[in-house]
Parts: structure tokens; sequence; C-alpha cells
């Protein structure tokens, strides 16, 4: 354990124009629970119409690091990820999904976490599992 404070977590919608604009928009962060939407449009199509699946990989991706860096920097560590897999399950061309990231299991050196992505009526758009190594920090 660590006197450190934990870092401070950068602000999403500023971290890269990647990140901005898959839209992921935050409404809790915690260690074990991270919740959010986006608000999908015709800007996160591909070619065919519909909402790109690696708009949901990274909100998976996204929400699922959030988390487990939240709760490895209060033991002075960054969490990084080492698998995505993510399932898309119903197409969608836009409206708001509401993005949900939980810890299934959080160890000394690794954190399995799911993340569900449904549409306005709780129907599964995404599902997908992130593994995560805890790792000390770079200086």
């Amino acid at each position: 354990m660590t006197d450190t404070p934990p870092p401070e977590l950068p602000d999403l919608e500023r971290s890269s124009a990647f990140v901005a604009a898959a839209g992921l928009r935050l409404a809790e962060i915690g260690p074990s629970r991270v919740t959010g939407w986006i608000d999908l449009s015709d800007a996160h199509h591909q070619p065919w119409g519909i909402v790109h699946g690696g708009v949901y990989t990274s909100a998976i991706e996204t929400a699922a690091s959030i988390g487990a860096s939240t709760e490895a920097a209060a033991r002075g560590l960054a969490a990084v990820g080492v698998n995505n897999n993510t399932n898309f399950l119903r197409s969608m061309t836009d409206g708001r999904v509401e993005v949900i990231a939980n810890a299934i299991q959080q160890g000394r050196t690794a954190q399995l976490w799911e993340v569900r992505i449904t549409d306005d009526h709780d129907r599964l758009v995404a599902v997908g599992q992130v593994r995560l190594q805890n790792v000390t920090p770079r200086t």
C-alpha cells in the first residue's frame, strides 16, 4: 500500500479526438462500477448505415478501463487492458444507449469487467468482457 494519492482521471471529452468522437458520456465512476451513455447518430455509422461495432467496443474498453484504473490507483497501480471480447447483439441507427460496467473479479494482479450496452427499451445491444492487468505506472 502506498501513501501516494491516486492520480486524477483525464477529462474524457478532451482526452483525444477519438474518445470524443466515440461519444461516451459518464454518469457514475467508481472502483467497481461505471455508468454512462452514448447518443448515437449517423456520425457513428459504418458505410451500410448502422452504428459501427467499434463504437461499442470502444465504449466497453473505456468504461472498464476507467473503473479498473480507479480501483488500481487507490493502490498506487495502473490498469492496462490485455483483452476485450465484445459481442454485437442488436444493430442500431440512432438513439441513446446506456453503458453499464461492473467488476467481476478484482485481484492483486488482474481484473475482469463485464460491460453491457442497452437501448432505451432495455434490450441488450452489445456485451463485452475486458481483462486488465494491474501494473506499476510509468514515471
